[in-house]
C-alpha cells in the first residue's frame, strides 16, 4: 500500500504496476491492492468479535466499539479527503503545513496511550488538542480550483470507504452471530447490487439516502464480506482434515476469477467504475493469497522472513499516516533525489526502500508504545 502510494513520485514505471485510467478496460498492480485491503478487514472481523465475546463483551458494547471506529474511520477520511482539493494559495498556513497538522491532530486523538509512556493525566490534554486542532483546520480550510470551496464531504476517502464496509459487515456478522448461510445470502445480495448498479435495473437512491451509496452500490462492502466468508470457511475446515483447506479455497478463488472473466465483455474490468469483474477477479486473487500465505506460514513454518514488515499489520494506520508527515516535509526542507533515482527500475527499488523503512519506523514507535488505535 505504501509502496503503490509512492508511485507518484517516480518516472517511467511499467504500466503494468499503475493504476488504470477512468475509462479504461484495464487491471493494473495498483487497482489490486485496495480490494485486498478490504478483503484482509474481513478476514479480521470473525477473530476479532470472537476474541472481545470471550472477554466477556456483551454484543451492545461490542456494536458500540464499531460504530466508534467506523465514525473514526469516516472523520478522518473526510479530512484526508478534503485535503487532496487544499487551495494551497488561499489557506492561512499553506497546503503542506495543513497536511502535516492534520496528520499530528489524528496521532493526538487516536494515539492509544494508555500503553505509552506518557503520563496518564496528559492524555486526555492531548486528546482535547488534537480535536481543537481538527476544528482549527476545518475553519481555515480553503478548497478547490479557485479557494472558495468549504471542507465537505464529496466522496468518503480511502479511510472512509473502509469504514463504511467494515461498519456494515461488522454489524451484520455480530447481529446474525456469524451465521454462514446468512453472510453468504448477504454476499450475494452485494454481488446482485453489483450487477444491477450497471445496468437500469436498479433504482437511484433517494436524495436523503445519499450516504448510503457505498453500501447500495455493493462492491466496496462486498470485498469484506468475502473475506468474512473465506474466515468462516477456513475455521469451518480446521475442523475436519486440514489439507482440504488449500484445495477448497483455491478452487473457489478460481471460480471467482472465471467468473471476472467471463463477465469482463460486458462491462469491462475496472476499479474507478467498480465493474462486476473487478470485484470477482479481486476477490479470486485475495482468496488464493490468502491460501499462499497459509500453506507458507502456517503448514510449512516460513515466517521468520516477515518479521520485518510485521508492523504493517499491528500497527496499519500510523504507517498510512507517516506519509502524510514524511511528503510535505521532504517539500518543506527541499529534500529531492537526484532524478535518476526516481526513474525506471532503480525509482521503483528506491520507492521500495522508501516503504520498508517507514514501516521499520513505525515499527520502533510501536516498541516504544506509541500505536494508533481506533
Amino acid at each position: 500500500m505504501i509502496w503503490v502510494n509512492d508511485f507518484w513520485t517516480l518516472t517511467d514505471i511499467p504500466k503494468w504496476l499503475k493504476h488504470a485510467r477512468g475509462s479504461e478496460d484495464y487491471l493494473g498492480f495498483s487497482d489490486i491492492i485496495f480490494p485486498l485491503f478490504l478483503f484482509l478487514v474481513g478476514l479480521s472481523i470473525p477473530y476479532t468479535i470472537e476474541r472481545r465475546k470471550k472477554k466477556g463483551n456483551s454484543n451492545v458494547s461490542i456494536a458500540k466499539h464499531i460504530f466508534i471506529r467506523f465514525l473514526s474511520l469516516l472523520l478522518i477520511g473526510v479530512y484526508m479527503l478534503n485535503f487532496e482539493t487544499v487551495h494551497h494559495e488561499s489557506i492561512l498556513i499553506g497546503k503542506c503545513f495543513w497536511e502535516i497538522l492534520m496528520a499530528i491532530a489524528v496521532m493526538l486523538i487516536w494515539m492509544y496511550w494508555k500503553r505509552s509512556p506518557i503520563p496518564e493525566k496528559w492524555h486526555r490534554i492531548f486528546q482535547l488538542v488534537g480535536f481543537l486542532i481538527l476544528i482549527y483546520l476545518a475553519m481555515i480550510y480553503k478548497g478547490g480550483a479557485d479557494g472558495t470551496m468549504s471542507m465537505k464531504i464529496q466522496w468518503w476517502g480511502i479511510l472512509g470507504l473502509i469504514g463504511w464496509a467494515y461498519g456494515f459487515n461488522a454489524l451484520v456478522f455480530l447481529f446474525s452471530k456469524g451465521r454462514l448461510v446468512f453472510m453468504t445470502s448477504i454476499y450475494i445480495i452485494l454481488n446482485l447490487l453489483v450487477l444491477l448498479s450497471h445496468t437500469d435495473l436498479l433504482p437511484k437512491l433517494p436524495a436523503s439516502l445519499k450516504y448510503l451509496s457505498i453500501i447500495y452500490s455493493g462492491s466496496i462492502p462486498a470485498f469484506t464480506t468475502a473475506g468474512i466468508l473465506t474466515t468462516l470457511l477456513f475455521k469451518k475446515l480446521q475442523s475436519g482434515t486440514l489439507n482440504r483447506i488449500p484445495i477448497v479455497l483455491t478452487g473457489i478463488g478460481i471460480l471467482h476469477i472465471i467468473y471476472g472473466i467471463l463477465l469482463r465483455p460486458y462491462w469491462g474490468i475496472s476499479k474507478s467504475q467498480g465493474t462486476p469483474s473487478w470485484l470477482a477477479i479481486c476477490i479470486g486473487i485475495g482468496i488464493i493469497s490468502f491460501v499462499v500465505l497459509y500453506v507458507l506460514f502456517d503448514l510449512k513454518g516460513k515466517k521468520d522472513w516477515a518479521k520485518i514488515i510485521a508492523p504493517a499489520g499491528t500497527a496499519t494506520l500510523m504507517c498510512y499516516l507517516i506519509l502524510y508527515l514524511a511528503y510535505p516535509i521532504g517539500q518543506l526542507t527541499g529534500i529531492k533525489l537526484p532524478q535518476i533515482l526516481n526513474t525506471g527500475i532503480i525509482g521503483l527499488i528506491g520507492s521500495m526502500i522508501f516503504s520498508l523503512l517507514i514501516v521499520v519506523l513505525v515499527g520502533w514507535f510501536e516498541k516504544k508504545g506509541y500505536k494508533l488505535k481506533l
